[in-house]
């Protein structure tokens, strides 16, 4: 470690204990030391990831480590306790389901080992998981494929239907829009044009555009006919159409992003500094 280094580490320790300190003699309440100390650390973890807009460092390299490492332990906590014991033990033996104190379901196919009556069914689960741990150890790494072989196959078996019913046959029945609503003749419309946003003229407008827009960017994906004439321009006018909606989505996600951003500066000069008031 380099002198520069050591200097460094030592004034963030030094500014993380003064801050510990401000902010415990700011705090109320009779844990004013704990929430303090948990305060400092969220903020000094916040610049830390921060810090990656400078350049590659050690204090992000531990902020994200241990972020990964606190998320990996928190979901396998969670996993056991509602998987495990929350769905598996209560099915499986009424011995597992009084020492954890959960309802046991009983039924199915039994066998007694070590005097507690067992599912046979069940167990099967149990041994993929003990096989999916087997990537732990490096010469046994490979029994975890046919586990987790199974684990995707099953995921996107599900989730092909799933996905079929939520997403693709509902944004195609979405495309199937009248382009006269409520049309009741020509003079009817006229009497009632309006450019409210409820009204009849921009409803109608609204399903021209998804019409057009569909028509044209399946038009884009055409190849069997040369793009020329009409066919070229209505082919350029889904190019534009694609470009808007991909633009959309991503304006979307840094919107998303800063507004991660905002709540974590929020979090910072509010909850951490106490500059700006909720």
């Amino acid at each position: 470690m380099s002198r520069l280094a050591v200097v460094v580490f030592v004034i963030v320790c030094a500014a993380f204990a003064l801050s510990w300190v401000l902010r415990a003699g700011a705090t109320e309440g009779d844990h004013a030391v704990r929430d303090a100390f948990l305060v400092t650390l969220s903020a000094f973890m916040t610049l830390a990831i921060m810090s990656f807009m400078y350049r590659d460092n050690p204090y992000y390299k531990f902020a994200e480590h241990l972020f990964v490492g606190i998320s990996a332990a928190y979901w396998m906590c969670v996993g056991f306790w509602s998987t495990i014991v929350g769905n598996l033990v209560p099915r499986i033996s009424e011995g597992l389901s009084d020492f954890f104190k959960v309802p046991y379901s009983g039924g199915g196919l039994d066998f007694d080992l070590f005097f507690l009556p067992y599912r046979v069914f069940y167990l099967i689960p149990i041994i993929l998981g003990i096989l999916l741990l087997m990537r732990l150890i490096p010469k046994t790494g490979w029994i975890s494929r046919w586990p987790l072989a199974f684990i995707v196959g099953t995921f996107a078996g599900l989730n092909l239907i799933r996905y079929l019913q939520s997403d693709f046959i509902i944004q195609i029945s979405a495309t199937f829009v009248p382009l006269f609503v409520e049309w009741q003749g020509f003079g009817d419309f006229v009497s009632r044009l309006s450019l409210a946003a409820d009204g009849q003229f921009i409803a109608m407008l609204s399903n021209l555009v998804i019409f057009l827009g569909v028509f044209c960017g399946l038009v884009y994906f055409f190849f069997s006919k040369e793009h020329t004439g009409w066919f070229g321009g209505a082919s350029r006018l889904g190019i534009w159409i694609l470009m808007i909606t991909f633009g959309a989505s991503f304006g979307y996600t840094v919107m998303g992003r800063i507004s991660l951003l905002v709540g974590r500066l929020t979090f910072l000069f509010r909850d951490w500094l106490g500059i700006i008031s909720s």
